[in-house]
C-alpha cells in the first residue's frame, strides 16, 4: 500500500482543530506533524502519495450506527444492497457502517447473524459491524447473547412497537437487558408504544383516513414519550445502559434529559430526517408523503428546536440516519389507500454528513461537535474508538477530505443510493466530499469512485465506552 501524506488541511476531531500533515502507513494513521515543520516537509518527498487539502477540512470518516441493508419489511426489502449502500456511503464520507441483523422468530441469534454475514461479506466497499435485533427472547436466545458480544456483536435491538413482527412486551426486554447488564451489551429500544398505535391505526383506517400524513398523527408522540419512559426505568430495574433509537419528539427529549440529570446511562440518537424534515413533507399531496414515512415519524416542525438543544446538551449524543430505503415507484406505492402498509423508511446514508456541516455554516453547532456527533461519538457508543471516529496515531486511516466551501443540490439525479427519489430533492448546502480514505485505500479520489466491493472488512467491536 506504500505511505501516503494528506497535507496542507485543517485537521479537526471531536477533541480539537490543527493545521498539520497526515502521514498514512499500512492503512493506519501513523503520525500528524505541523504543516511546516521539516518533518512534514520530509514525509512530503519520500510519500507514495500526497493528497494536497489546501483550503479544505481534513475530518475522520464518518460512522453510521444505524442502517438497514437489504432489510425485510412488509412483503419487500429495503432498496440498498451492501454494496449499493457502502459505495453511497462512501460518496457521502462515511467510512463504517453498523447495520442490523434480523432474528427472525422461532430461530437463533446465530442463523440471523449468520445471513447478514452472508449478505455483506465480499460485497462492502466501506468497514462495517452488526448490531443483532432479537425478536424472540427466550432462554435459548439469552444465552446465546453472551457468544455473540464475545465475537464483537455488542449491541442487541429490541422494539416496543410492531406487534406481531418485532414486539416484546415489558417482561422479554427486562430479561433482554438483565442479560445485557451480566455480558456488557447494549441495548437499542425503538420506543413506541406498539400496542395503542395499532388501536389508533385501525381507528384512524375504519374512519377513512388513510393518506400518508396519518402515519404521523398514530403514533402520536406522547407514546414516543411513554414508551421512552418505560424503557428508562426497565433499564434502571436491570442495572443496564440504554440507547434509544430515532428521537424524533420533544417530549421523549425530555424523559432522556431527566434520566442523564439523574446520572443514569441513558444514551439517545437522532436522525437527520427529524432534524431537517417535518410532518409537512408526510402531508404533501397526490400521494407524495408516502416517501417521507418512517417510524418514529416526522413530527411538526416546532419539534427541532428542542432536537438542536438535546444534541448541543449531549441530552442526545449521536446523529445516525436509520438508512432504510425504499423505493416510491413499487415499495411506497404498496400502500396507496392504507398509509399502514407503506414500507417504513427513508434514504440518508449519502446525506448525513453534508446536512450536519450545513448545521455548522447555519451555527446550529460547532466544527467540533460535528465531529462527535457524527463519527466520535458513535465510535464510542459501540465499541470502535479509537480505531474508528477520530485522525490519531494507530487509528484506522478513514480520513475525507472535506470541501467547506463547496455548493450542492441534493437530488435522486446525482446521489449514489439506490432509490429513485431524494428525501432531500433540490435542497442546497454548502460543503462536500473530495476524497476520501478507507483504512488508507482511495476509495473516493477528487469526486470520482475508485473503491471496489470487497475492501470493506467487518470489524469485531468492544462493549460500550461511551461516558455516561
Amino acid at each position: 500500500m506504500g505511505t501516503t501524506v494528506i497535507r496542507g488541511g485543517l485537521v479537526i476531531t471531536a477533541a480539537d482543530e490543527a493545521n498539520t500533515d497526515v502521514l498514512i502507513e499500512g492503512g493506519r494513521v501513523a503520525a500528524l506533524a505541523a504543516h511546516d515543520s521539516e518533518v512534514a516537509r520530509a514525509w512530503a518527498g519520500s510519500a507514495d502519495r500526497v493528497l494536497d487539502a489546501t483550503g479544505r477540512y481534513v475530518i475522520p470518516g464518518g460512522v453510521d450506527a444505524h442502517t438497514h441493508m437489504e432489510m425485510p419489511f412488509g412483503g419487500t426489502f429495503a432498496a440498498d444492497t451492501f454494496e449499493t449502500g457502502t459505495r453511497a456511503a462512501a460518496w457521502g464520507g462515511t467510512t463504517t457502517i453498523v447495520d442490523f441483523a434480523v432474528q427472525t422468530v422461532g430461530e437463533s441469534l446465530r442463523a440471523g447473524l449468520d445471513a447478514w454475514h452472508a449478505k455483506a461479506e465480499g460485497n462492502c466497499a466501506i468497514d462495517y459491524a452488526f448490531h443483532m435485533i432479537l425478536s424472540d427472547v427466550n432462554p435459548d436466545t439469552l444465552k446465546e447473547m453472551d457468544g455473540l458480544v464475545d465475537e464483537g456483536v455488542t449491541s442487541f435491538k429490541l422494539f416496543m412497537a410492531y406487534p406481531g413482527v418485532f414486539y416484546s412486551d415489558d417482561g422479554r426486554i427486562l430479561r433482554a437487558m438483565q442479560r445485557a447488564a451480566g455480558n456488557g451489551g447494549l441495548v437499542m429500544m425503538h420506543a413506541e408504544n406498539g400496542i395503542a398505535i395499532d388501536v389508533l391505526v385501525e381507528q384512524a383506517l375504519a374512519a377513512g383516513r388513510t393518506d400518508p400524513r396519518h402515519h404521523g398523527e398514530v403514533r402520536h408522540a406522547l407514546l414516543e414519550a411513554e414508551a421512552t419512559h418505560r424503557a428508562i426505568q426497565l433499564a434502571r430495574v436491570a442495572g443496564a445502559p440504554l440507547y434509544v433509537v430515532h428521537v424524533s419528539a420533544t417530549e421523549a427529549v425530555a424523559e432522556l434529559a431527566q434520566a442523564r440529570d439523574l446520572g443514569l446511562p441513558v444514551f439517545g440518537e437522532t436522525c437527520p430526517q427529524y432534524l431537517f424534515l417535518s410532518a409537512d413533507d408526510l402531508a404533501a399531496p397526490d400521494f407524495e408523503g408516502a416517501k417521507y414515512v418512517c417510524s418514529t415519524p416526522l413530527r411538526p416542525r416546532e419539534h427541532q428546536a428542542h432536537l438542536w438543544r438535546a444534541l448541543r446538551t449531549d441530552d442526545l449524543q449521536v446523529v445516525s440516519t436509520d438508512h432504510c430505503p425504499f423505493c416510491f415507484k413499487g415499495q411506497k406505492e404498496l400502500g396507496r389507500g392504507d398509509f399502514s402498509k407503506i414500507p417504513n423508511g427513508l434514504p440518508g446514508v449519502e446525506n448525513r454528513m453534508d446536512l450536519l456541516h450545513q448545521a455548522v455554516v447555519d451555527g446550529r453547532i460547532s466544527r467540533r461537535r460535528w465531529i462527535e456527533l457524527a463519527c466520535a461519538a458513535p465510535a464510542r457508543m459501540f465499541g470502535l474508538y479509537p480505531r474508528k471516529g477520530t485522525i490519531a496515531p494507530g487509528a484506522d486511516a478513514d480520513i475525507v477530505i472535506y470541501d467547506p466551501a463547496a455548493i450542492q443540490v441534493m437530488s435522486a439525479e446525482t446521489h449514489h443510493m439506490n432509490v429513485d427519489y431524494s428525501a432531500y430533492e433540490g435542497r442546497t448546502v454548502t460543503g462536500r466530499v473530495r476524497t476520501v480514505l478507507s483504512r488508507g485505500e482511495v476509495v473516493i479520489d477528487d469526486r470520482s469512485y475508485t473503491g471496489r466491493a470487497g475492501h470493506g472488512r467487518f470489524v469485531a467491536r468492544e462493549t460500550c465506552r461511551y461516558p455516561g
